[in-house]
């Protein structure tokens, strides 16, 4: 039922966080002019909590819902992100508490930065850029949780490759490498790490510093 998960729930330790069901916010990039990426931010407005900092659209996850499909919803309500637009890429659980609540951030993508419509939760809503997000006064939680959720940069060259066509209608795009993090993988040559494509996984354990072997099968998933 829509809105079933409103509300807060109390920890043994007389904490409480919002979300019966948990919470799920959306980390959303789109591509930047010159291979980059910028990254959907919310400014909260005065009167919510920690109001005044940036973090991401989010909120309570209803009983029904995924925390994908919670924190697609929340950025629709949000800033008016429609939810065809979004390709979900991968999820991270970035807080808990006692009482068994978390709260899980959805890393997804979409094609160009959209034009946004804020409501009364967001004092403003703005594309920036990744390497500035940590230059705003952020909320505490998603500071806390930013390390593990931004992308190193990559790219790849279509020069001759047979998947061309394929690569490019994929890319850029986010990449979910589990334990080694998330890469922004572009075609633009703007510095970072160069992807090279591997026949088999195997290949992976032979990256370098400033190379970075994937199969073809990674990058389109």
């Amino acid at each position: 039922m829509r809105g079933d998960g409103d509300g807060f729930l109390a920890s043994p330790d007389g904490t409480r966080q919002w979300g019966l069901f948990g919470a799920a916010g959306l980390l959303l990039r789109a591509p930047a002019p010159g291979g980059g990426a910028v990254v959907l931010m919310q400014h909260r407005a005065p009167w919510s909590h920690q109001g005044g900092t940036w973090a991401l659209p989010g909120g309570a996850r209803d009983s029904h819902e995924t925390s994908e499909s919670a924190a697609v919803r929340e950025a629709y309500e949000e800033a008016g992100i429609a939810p065809d637009a979004v390709r979900v890429r991968g999820s991270r659980v970035t807080a808990t508490a006692p009482s068994g609540w978390i709260y899980t951030t959805v890393v997804a993508d979409i094609a160009e930065p959209v034009a946004t419509t804020a409501n009364m939760e967001s004092a403003e809503l703005a594309w920036v850029p990744e390497a500035q997000v940590d230059a705003r006064p952020l909320h505490p939680g998603f500071a806390a949780a930013w390390p593990l959720l931004r992308a190193r940069a990559a790219h790849i060259g279509l020069d001759d490759r047979p998947e061309a066509t394929e690569l490019a209608a994929a890319l850029p795009r986010t990449l979910d490498l589990a334990d080694r993090g998330f890469l922004w993988l572009h075609t633009a040559d703007c510095g970072g790490r160069s992807v090279r494509i591997a026949e088999s996984p195997e290949s992976n354990g032979e990256s370098s510093a400033d190379v970075l072997y994937l199969t073809l099968s990674q990058i389109l998933s």
